[in-house]
């Protein structure tokens, strides 16, 4: 399945999908597209950069990146990230695409825009970028794309130590306990 905004999107049913957006005005339209010709996959490798290097933004606010992990986790997600300015999410969504960003972006803004006491303006970026994951290896890169890219950024020493992460909750959890008979 595929449907267009100012990106094509293309969804297969029980795939995972790599997806990423960012809050709005966090990427300015006088920087975006990049003033070279790129193929879709070097641009997102600029935008990205773009957005790391300028790590400022509404989600370094532990309440504001609170609601959008909680939005975020109601789905289950594989992996994910919440960046000062943007998130990257790995999850294969159980409901239509359009519904889950939906769900996830519309709940995350009404809530931070209620931490900030602001009402009628955007939170986040309307388009986001989505990637159809073709492999396991395919998902293990991105897996450990998205984890690292604090580390990249220069926000954490290592992806568990990143509070806003898969990587981080994932080290919460208890070792797995030897069974009775071993």
């Amino acid at each position: 399945m595929s449907y267009s905004r100012r990106l094509p999107h293309i969804v297969g049913e029980g795939n995972a999908l790599f997806i990423t957006w960012h809050l709005f005005g966090s990427l300015p339209q006088e920087r975006y597209p990049p003033p070279r010709k790129m193929n879709s996959g070097e641009a997102f490798v600029w935008m990205d950069q773009y957005l790391d290097q300028n790590s400022i933004g509404w989600l370094r606010r532990a309440e504001l990146a609170g609601v959008v992990e909680e939005a975020i986790r109601d789905y289950d997600p594989h992996a994910y990230v919440i960046m000062p300015n943007h998130v990257h999410l790995l999850i294969t969504p159980t409901i239509p695409l359009p519904k889950l960003m939906q769900a996830i972006k519309g709940r995350s803004a009404r809530a931070a825009n209620r931490c900030l006491g602001i009402s009628g303006k955007p939170f986040w970026q309307q388009e986001s970028y989505d990637h159809l994951v073709r492999n396991a290896e395919e998902f293990r890169r991105i897996e450990r794309y998205i984890e690292n890219n604090p580390v990249k950024a220069g926000l954490a020493p290592t992806p568990e130590k990143y509070r806003w992460s898969s990587a981080w909750w994932r080290g919460l959890q208890p070792a797995a306990t030897a069974s009775a008979g071993d």
